[in-house]
């Protein structure tokens, strides 16, 4: 064990902390929980304690011995059975980035060898058929042949200006591949000039970085970037947000990157994408790395704006205060009663809108609140934004 898996940065960013616990009053496991050692507090004060244990000078000034085994796989339980939401690094008062430290905190604790097993099967799924679910990485597109007239070339092209990278969710669970469908006919209604990169797509990477497998990343990332190049694109579009903030934070530079929101909304600018009267009552929901990620709030909501017939309103926390929906962060995988949990106080926020649908942007946000709605038969209709807008498509 050391700490090489922590920037220097990271080691000055952990003796900064307040123990304010203002963290832990936004944090969506401990709310769902209310377990507080689940709390970005709790966790801070854990990974001082492990980085203390392992400097000779530390064990001196104050008698500490080395992290045992036992206390290292209950310290594992607070470093994965979280989503990543970002929400405690937002309301920081000193302006920790906390999301990168718990990121290098599941780095560290792999290395240690104090991990849930289940990290051992992400390892292998994407070793393996290089998408987190172990599905045949062939049937990437397979999607396509679900599409009403759907093209003979499957949307696979040699060569074509805009790659729509999918993302494994949507690729592989029939519940998200709506999604896809959706923005596939939106670009065409469009004459937009894309292609997706179908079996030659790899995972993004985020599953990896997510279960402390940063090592694996830069393989998948050098794969991805050579199969956009090969097409000749020069913009690659997302319609999955942690695809896109992978890209932009983790990949270099070498396309111009959008998510779909920002994209579509371009093409609407541009009367590339005619609306029809669509009478709906929706609130919108932002994910996490598309929200407090990447900061891109107004898109979506001018969006849906733009659509004639429909009524926004805002929940009651929202944009970077918007409450994570429980999808996050390989949590599922990990804890899926504590996912289901987050879930149902999101949704029973939406409910308090008088919504008759929400709205969001990344197709785990609609696998996950989705799942809960149907299991509860709550009267409620959970869309992606590609879907709301292709259907006020005038066609």
């Amino acid at each position: 064990m050391g700490n090489k898996d922590y920037h220097f940065r990271q080691l000055l960013e952990m003796e900064a902390c307040t123990n304010c616990q203002v963290c832990a009053e936004v944090c969506p496991a401990v709310a769902a929980s209310g377990d507080g050692e689940l709390s970005a507090v709790f966790r801070m004060k854990g990974v001082k304690d492990l980085v203390r244990s392992r400097s000779a000078f530390f064990q001196r000034l104050f008698r500490r011995e080395t992290w045992e085994e036992e206390r290292g796989k209950h310290f594992s339980g607070t470093s994965f059975r979280c989503t990543l939401c970002g929400n405690c690094q937002e309301v920081c008062p000193v302006g920790i980035r906390l999301k990168d430290l718990w990121l290098s905190l599941r780095q560290d604790m792999v290395h240690s060898g104090f991990y849930p097993k289940k990290i051992e099967m992400i390892r292998d799924n994407l070793a393996r058929s290089r998408n987190v679910f172990d599905e045949e990485n062939e049937e990437r597109a397979e999607w396509v042949e679900d599409m009403r007239d759907a093209p003979d070339d499957g949307f696979i092209k040699e060569r074509a200006e805009v790659v729509y990278f999918t993302g494994c969710v949507a690729a592989y669970f029939p519940l998200a591949q709506k999604i896809p469908m959706a923005l596939a006919e939106l670009l065409e209604a469009g004459g937009v000039d894309f292609t997706l990169l179908g079996e030659e797509e790899w995972c993004c990477g985020f599953p990896l970085l997510g279960a402390g497998l940063k090592e694996m990343f830069r393989e998948f990332a050098d794969h991805n970037l050579e199969a956009v190049r090969e097409k000749g694109a020069s913009r690659v579009i997302f319609a999955c947000p942690s695809c896109y903030q992978m890209w932009r934070e983790y990949y270099p530079a070498r396309f111009r990157i959008s998510h779909a929101t920002q994209y579509l909304l371009e093409l609407l600018g541009e009367g590339r994408i005619p609306l029809k009267e669509t009478p709906l009552k929706v609130t919108y929901h932002d994910p996490c790395d598309l929200g407090r990620g990447a900061r891109e709030f107004d898109a979506p909501r001018e969006i849906i704006r733009n659509i004639p017939g429909v009524t926004f309103v805002e929940l009651p926390r929202n944009r970077e205060n918007c409450r994570c929906c429980g999808g996050g962060g390989n949590l599922e995988m990990i804890d899926a009663k504590l996912s289901a949990e987050i879930a149902r106080a999101k949704i029973e926020e939406i409910q308090s809108t008088g919504a008759q649908a929400v709205v969001t942007s990344c197709q785990q946000c609609v696998r996950t609140m989705t799942t809960f709605v149907r299991r509860n038969k709550i009267p409620l209709e959970v869309m992606d934004i590609t879907q709301l807008v292709l259907r006020a498509l005038d066609r």
